[in-house]
């Protein structure tokens, strides 16, 4: 095997459920992550038309908590759509060239995805912490309680990226007669 050519085969063996069981766990944080902030995001919605509609008065922290979540649930959907190949694609003019050069296109764009999150780490990891020092003023969190959420989401994005790069295609096949 040529990932862990030092390695003897059983050992190549344990490495990869090693592998296959922190990428299922990973994968699992990434879901319950997000429908966690999604299922808040909700209560707190609702909490807030709730309060406005009965006392005609809205808690400080609700609006800005709110879109905290929206946030994180956006950014953590971006790396599940990766993961699950659902980002749509503009494959017209791609899908007439010749297969070899379709491949080429195809490992070029999982190359760009992995870059992408490789940005998103290094400057989302800078931002976070430029914006350290700042405080959000209605529920008093520090800004980089909103940011944070970025090199997270570009630590699975370059993750997915790397896993698409052993996968054929980037994205899932529709078949156009159905439905």
């Amino acid at each position: 095997m040529i990932i862990f050519p030092f390695l003897t085969l059983h050992t190549r063996g344990i490495a990869m459920k090693v592998l296959k069981t922190t990428k299922m766990i990973l994968d699992r944080l990434l879901l319950l992550l997000a429908l966690i902030a999604l299922a808040a995001m909700l209560i707190v919605i609702i909490y807030q038309v709730f309060s406005r509609q009965f006392f005609s008065s809205t808690p400080s922290w609700s609006e800005e908590l709110s879109r905290l979540l929206f946030v994180w649930v956006s950014f953590l959907g971006i790396a599940y759509g990766f993961k699950e190949k659902l980002h749509i694609a503009l494959g017209l003019f791609v899908n007439m060239l010749p297969k070899k050069v379709q491949d080429i296109f195809d490992y070029f764009a999982k190359a760009l995805v992995i870059f992408f999150g490789v940005i998103m780490i290094y400057y989302g990891w800078n931002f976070t912490t430029l914006m350290s020092n700042n405080i959000m003023p209605g529920t008093g969190l520090p800004s980089s309680a909103l940011y944070i959420v970025i090199p997270i989401s570009g630590f699975y994005v370059t993750l997915y990226g790397i896993e698409l790069l052993f996968k054929k295609g980037m994205h899932q096949e529709y078949d156009v007669s159905e439905g």
